[in-house]
C-alpha cells in the first residue's frame, strides 16, 4: 500500500478518496485541512506521498511545498487541485513537487499519477479543457524549436520507448537530471505525459533531420 496523507479543506471530497484510494493500493493515513497543518500531519506520519490541495482558507499551498519536504524526509508532494493555472504547475515543480494533477481528470488518472510518482517520474495532468491546442504542423514546430540539443534528445528516446533508467545510461546522466530535462520538453511543447509528447513528435514530424531549428 501507497500511504498518502492528504491536504484538503473540502471534507466531501476527502471522505471520497478515503473510501476509494484502498480499492488503487493506496491508503491515507492522516489529513490537513489548513496549509499550516500539512508539514505536521506529514511529520507525524512520514507518508510516501502528500496529496496536497493548492487553495486553502489560510493561503496558497505552493509556500508550504519546501516545509511539507523537510518534514517528511522522503515523502513526495504530489499536488491535487481544481486550479488549472499551467503556471501554477510550473512553480509547483520548480518548488519541489513531484507532480500536478487537476481534479477534474478523474481517480483512474489520479491512481496513475501515484503510481508514477512511486516510480520517481515527475507527472502533469491537467484538466483536457484546458489543454493547449496546435493549429497544425506549423504551431508544433514553432514549440519544439525551442528545445535544446538534450531536450530533443530525450524527446527522441521517449518516441523510442526509454524509460528514465535506460535514458539515463545512453546520456551519461543521473535519473533525477533525465526527469527534469523531460519535464522541460513536456512544458514545452504542452503536453501532459510522456505519451503525448512521443505522439507529437510522430504526428508533427518534429524529430525529421534537418526540418527543426533547435534551441542552444
Amino acid at each position: 500500500m501507497v500511504d498518502l496523507v492528504l491536504g484538503d479543506d473540502h471534507a466531501i471530497f476527502v471522505d471520497a478518496l478515503a473510501a476509494t484510494l484502498p480499492r488503487h493500493g493506496c491508503r491515507i493515513v492522516g489529513t490537513a485541512d489548513n496549509v499550516a497543518g500539512v508539514a505536521g500531519v506529514v511529520r507525524e506520519h512520514r507518508p510516501d506521498i502528500c496529496l496536497l490541495d493548492r487553495y486553502f482558507g489560510d493561503g496558497d499551498a505552493l509556500d508550504a511545498i519546501g516545509g511539507i519536504l523537510d518534514a517528511g524526509g522522503r515523502t513526495k508532494v504530489l499536488v491535487l487541485t481544481a486550479d488549472g493555472d499551467v503556471q501554477g504547475m510550473r512553480d509547483a515543480l520548480a518548488r519541489g513537487a513531484a507532480g500536478y494533477v487537476n481534479k477534474m481528470c478523474g481517480l483512474s488518472v489520479l491512481a496513475g499519477a501515484i503510481r508514477g510518482v512511486m516510480d520517481g517520474e515527475v507527472v502533469v495532468e491537467l484538466a483536457a479543457a484546458r489543454a493547449p491546442r496546435l493549429a497544425g504542423t506549423t504551431d508544433a514546430r514553432r514549440l519544439a524549436s525551442h528545445l535544446t540539443g538534450r531536450e530533443r534528445q530525450c524527446l527522441r528516446m521517449l518516441v523510442e520507448g526509454a524509460h528514465t533508467t535506460a535514458m539515463a545510461k545512453q546520456l551519461g546522466v543521473a535519473p533525477t537530471t533525465v526527469r527534469t530535462h523531460v519535464q522541460s520538453v513536456l512544458t514545452k511543447l504542452g503536453v501532459h505525459s510522456r505519451l503525448e509528447a512521443a505522439s507529437f513528435a510522430m504526428r508533427h514530424g518534429v524529430l525529421d533531420d534537418g526540418r527543426m531549428p533547435v534551441a542552444g
